[in-house]
């Protein structure tokens, strides 16, 4: 299966990259310009619901993957990140339009969405219902494991061992810190977790850019150096290898140093429980700023990371692919031990975005299990319990086992969303063609099909407003 899924990714994001003609690639900022907006007040606005993906993408998976990509690939390595961003990010587009296309709006009056109601809503509407539900429920226990285990333990084992490195403060005072205000947050729904992962993910990615400036301009004259290896080493095979996998585990998560199967969520189908969230009339809008999340993510971040390593001189091999040690030791080595402190902290505000965000899918995925079930706030008040003592004790034990157990579960889980992707491809186009045409002016009429399975012809304003 480590080796299956992340082929099967690519295979998934080519298709669709021909099939959409590689639109985001050629009309950059007439794609993105419109998604900007915000329509309506029932949900979170986009840039919210963006900020609250990127606080589950970005992690300390991004630092990590990235030092596993140098040690295993060498330079040439970041050439093939950013080459499978590129691909990848389709996915992430083509997963948010359907999520925000079959969303319902939950008894808080927000809306909910994301995979598991798309799976179910996609089997449904070809004959299937109980395979559907089936389906949903599945996808969405795994998704529940994962917020219990690779969301919640693994994200505050390493904020934990990174604090106590650098202050010497015990996990289990780590762990119960994150715990009461992850488990304060999470209570509060997607508007209290938007609200704070919203002022703390342009804070946390700043400081880290930072930190990586510093070291860049203090090493710039290795900057040419380290841009040409990256370019000469990029097509050995070591590197292309090195790349992939480093690629894949680097973003997949906002997870931690997850080898084989571990993408940037493109694909997984967690993300689009974030995106979901958003005011926006056009799916395909807020599909746009999934795109720009994984450019942020791996093309951004992840290439400004590996300048850093391979400018500052430290030698990536020596802590094999303890990705946050290396990448610790390279700040440490330009900039003093100051900085050490300073990088732990930022591990921490890292960690802890992607606990907040890893719970809005948890609490999202239960939802989508028990639909609209009387008991359901109880359950809630469950789940934000278990979560926050999953965060406690995830500072106390050894994530070895618990990694085993994530893994598999991601990897079920991107298997059955990449299927339903593919079968529901068609949405996907309709979708994106109206958004376009809108945008561009050159289509006067989209062709598509209603909930009656009805042939129609309308404008794209039309179709965009569609109920």
């Amino acid at each position: 299966m480590g080796v299956g899924v992340p082929i099967f990714l690519m295979l998934a994001g080519l298709f669709y990259l021909f099939k959409l003609k590689g639109f985001y690639l050629l009309h950059p900022l007439k794609t993105l310009r419109p998604a900007l907006k915000r329509q309506g007040t029932a949900g979170i606005s986009p840039i919210r619901a963006l900020c609250m993906a990127l606080a589950g993408t970005l992690g300390v998976g991004n630092i990590v993957g990235v030092a596993t990509a140098l040690y295993l690939g060498g330079a040439g390595a970041i050439f093939w990140m950013i080459f499978s961003a590129l691909i990848a990010m389709v996915l992430k587009y083509a997963e948010i339009v359907l999520a925000v296309r079959h969303r319902r709006i939950n008894q808080n009056g927000c809306f909910s969405g994301g995979a598991p109601f798309y799976i179910e809503d996609g089997f449904t509407v070809r004959g299937f219902p109980k395979i559907g539900k089936l389906f949903g429920c599945i996808f969405a226990s795994l998704c529940l494991l994962n917020a219990l285990t690779m969301g919640s333990m693994l994200q505050v084992n390493a904020v934990a061992s990174a604090l106590n490195h650098s202050f010497h403060l015990p996990a289990w005072l780590v762990g119960g810190v994150l715990a009461v205000l992850c488990g304060l947050a999470v209570k509060g729904g997607v508007r209290r977790i938007s609200s704070v992962t919203e002022k703390l993910v342009p804070l946390m990615t700043l400081g880290f850019l930072f930190l990586c400036a510093a070291v860049l301009c203090l090493r710039y004259e290795r900057i040419p150096d380290a841009v040409t290896g990256i370019v000469s080493e990029a097509f050995s095979s070591r590197s292309m290898g090195g790349g992939i996998v480093g690629f894949l585990t680097s973003n997949g998560v906002r997870y931690g140093v997850m080898r084989g199967l571990v993408s940037n969520e493109a694909g997984c189908g967690t993300a689009p429980m974030a995106h979901a969230s958003a005011e926006v009339r056009s799916p395909a809008a807020q599909g746009v700023l999934g795109l720009v999340e994984v450019f942020v993510d791996t093309v951004l971040l992840c290439t400004v990371t590996a300048l850093t390593l391979l400018v500052s001189g430290s030698d990536i091999a020596s802590f094999g692919e303890d990705g946050v040690r290396t990448a610790q030791a390279a700040f440490v080595s330009v900039l003093g031990s100051f900085s050490g402190y300073v990088f732990a902290i930022s591990i921490f505000f890292f960690g802890f975005a992607t606990i907040l965000c890893w719970g809005h899918y948890g609490m999202t995925s239960m939802r989508a299990m028990l639909g609209r079930h009387q008991k359901i706030r109880g359950a809630e008040g469950l789940f934000c319990l278990l979560y926050a003592l999953s965060v406690w004790i995830g500072a106390l034990i050894s994530p070895g086992s618990v990694w085993r157990l994530a893994d598999a579960a991601l990897g079920i889980m991107t298997i059955f969303n990449l299927i339903v992707l593919l079968m529901m491809h068609r949405e996907v186009s309709e979708e994106t063609k109206a958004y376009l045409a809108v945008h561009t002016k050159k289509e006067k009429h989209i062709q598509w099909k209603d909930k009656k399975h009805m042939e129609r012809t309308v404008s794209p304003n039309e179709y965009l407003h569609r109920k």
